[in-house]
């Protein structure tokens, strides 16, 4: 099993619902909720083993300000990293960073305890990721479909 993956199942489900209710607040920076993004986030409810009884509670949008202080209860260093990381990639998915979606993983990380310049330092990685996998499908010459 990915060590990542145990981390976060580690945690009570509590935490691991305010973990995926960042996904959520998210994919609803843009101002919609579409059936991908909400595919998206209920398949990680289930790999994180949210019951499902909760899974409403992690798809239903929240204020910005609940979410954050929520996160504030997760205490691994490990585990708020890999969210950064998580929210980054989830950000880039439409090629469009927009203000709002920076200031909302700035704050999650700050209340998480990540510093400013190590989120950008993250979010530089998950860029660089990008980049390299759109070079390699030129190199390599896969055709999109």
């Amino acid at each position: 099993m990915d060590p990542h993956l145990e981390e976060i199942l580690k945690m009570d489900e509590d935490s691991r619902v305010a973990y995926l209710k960042a996904f959520t607040r998210l994919a609803c920076a843009d101002g919609s909720f579409d059936e991908n993004e909400r595919r998206f986030v209920k398949n990680l409810a289930k790999t994180y083993q949210i019951s499902e009884n909760r899974i409403g509670e992690v798809l239903a949008p929240d204020d910005g300000d609940v979410i954050v202080e929520n996160l504030k209860k997760i205490k691994s260093r490990r585990v708020a990293l890999e969210l950064i990381k998580e929210l980054c990639i989830l950000a880039h998915a439409d090629d469009v960073l927009t203000d709002k979606e920076t200031l909302f993983i700035g704050r999650v990380g700050q209340a998480m305890g990540v510093e400013l310049d190590k989120i950008e330092q993250i979010s530089n990685w998950v860029i660089d990721k990008i980049i390299l996998a759109e070079e390699a499908k030129i190199i390599f010459e896969e055709v999109r479909n």
